[in-house]
């Protein structure tokens, strides 16, 4: 009978990205400590590896951003606060190409972290990885939906090996126009010769066929319009795509008492603070084929909490560890992207990237304050999500931001008030009680 209990029990911390560049364990803040103790009491701890972990071995990809990289011994920094598990999936996973992909890989093993998302296939990628605890054995699955299509992992034939790359979740985008608006834009495209190179594509065959347009669906530059009364944004989730990651669902459902599932995604709804349609629509079919908790991360911003089927969905939690312009070094791209030449050096690339911190993240305290989502589950059913809020040092030198500590009081009101807020349009209620925001189903 005492098994039984402790494996229909179990308490899991979910943060959301961590882009680590320095050691944790030199600190000594009580509100950071308190924060290291809370992830070491859960049965089990989980961030998004939004870093990669190399020595430069492999050769810088396209990266319209940062270049994420970090030593391989903040890994064990990681391990230190109470991490167990990480997901690998994400935009900056090809960062330096596949090489860094790889490496980075071996190097969640080698430290012991469980970590899922990448691969050197696709069935790799996809597949869970599984952490043992007392309280059961947890399947950790991980997703992102933004990438570049190149970081996408392939599978394997018989004769011939996979590509390395991410657990891809494509979407499609389709935009209902009115009458007028369609009209304009079958002009364009035949003014601009697209009509006559859609034909030739049709007839040459090589990239496997272009769609056909219809009286109330048209192609232009690669997007999808459908005629309508006004004006709307939709997106699906790719079916092939979501078939075959429910199928590793379902497998690691079968496989471990507890599943969680990671996504990562840039895209939004109808405004940045919501979760794009696709995302939902996903979201709330992995729940119904086993998921018992989904993590959501990527616009580096809180987004709402759905409790759907009795299980947490958590659309984003926002940045945790946030050190992205304290990174080593950088390739001639990044530089060139703002006139700056070869003898500009990291903190010259970050000044400019920033405007001397006046635009983009470290001006804006959404990015800095964030919550780690503690879900407790009794008997095998969800007994409540407690997030505590905690701030990461808008305002600090470039040298000492982007260290997570329990918020103030101050912030963490403002943080709780704002994520009760996103969460109400799914009919979930944040009550903040001493300062912890209290989710119950």
């Amino acid at each position: 009978m005492l098994f039984e209990a402790e494996i229909r029990d179990l308490t899991f911390a979910a943060t959301g990205d961590s882009m680590i560049t320095r050691p944790m364990r030199v600190h000594r803040e009580e509100r950071f400590l308190a924060l290291v103790n809370l992830l070491r009491s859960a049965d089990a701890a989980f961030t998004n590896l939004e870093m990669l972990f190399h020595d430069y071995e492999g050769a810088p990809g396209f990266q319209p951003g940062t270049y994420t990289r970090s030593d391989p011994a903040n890994l064990e920094e990681l391990k230190w606060m109470g991490f167990q598990m990480v997901s690998c999936a994400n935009n900056h996973a090809f960062d330096y190409s596949e090489v860094g992909l790889l490496t980075t890989r071996e190097h969640v093993r080698r430290a012991g972290l469980v970590g899922a998302g990448t691969g050197r296939n696709l069935a790799e990628a996809r597949a869970p990885a599984y952490l043992e605890t007392p309280k059961g054995r947890i399947a950790l699955l991980s997703v992102t939906s933004t990438f570049p299509e190149h970081a996408r992992a392939g599978d394997q034939r018989p004769d011939m090996h996979g590509r390395p790359g991410v657990n891809a979740l494509g979407h499609q985008v389709i935009y209902t126009i009115d009458g007028e608006a369609m009209t304009q834009l079958r002009r364009i495209s035949q003014g601009l010769g697209l009509e006559e190179e859609k034909e030739y594509q049709r007839r040459f065959g090589f990239t496997g066929g272009v769609p056909q347009d219809t009286e109330t669906e048209f192609h232009f530059l690669g997007r999808k319009f459908r005629l309508g009364q006004g004006f709307a944004v939709n997106t699906i989730p790719q079916d092939g795509d979501v078939r075959d990651i429910l199928r590793w669902v379902r497998d690691a459902r079968r496989m471990a008492d507890w599943v969680v599932l990671s996504l990562h995604s840039h895209e939004n709804g109808a405004t940045r603070d919501e979760p794009a349609e696709f995302v939902r629509t996903f979201a709330r079919r992995c729940i119904d084929e086993g998921v018992d908790i989904f993590v959501g991360h990527g616009p580096h911003f809180l987004r709402g909490i759905e409790i759907y089927n009795g299980k947490p969905i958590f659309y984003s939690l926002g940045n945790f560890i946030f050190q992205n312009d304290t990174v080593y070094k950088l390739p001639q791209d990044a530089y060139n992207r703002f006139g700056l030449g070869y003898s500009a050096t990291p903190a010259d690339f970050f000044e400019a990237r920033s405007a001397g911190d006046t635009r983009g993240f470290p001006s804006n305290p959404v990015y800095w304050e964030t919550v780690v989502a503690v879900t407790h589950f009794r008997g095998g059913r969800l007994e409540e999500v407690r997030l505590y809020p905690c701030e990461l040092g808008m305002g600090r030198p470039r040298s000492q931001r982007g260290r997570p500590l329990l918020a103030s009081p101050e912030v963490g009101t403002r943080c709780l008030e704002r994520l009760a807020r996103l969460s109400k349009p799914f009919g979930t209620e944040v009550r903040i009680v001493d300062g912890v925001g209290v989710v119950r189903p």
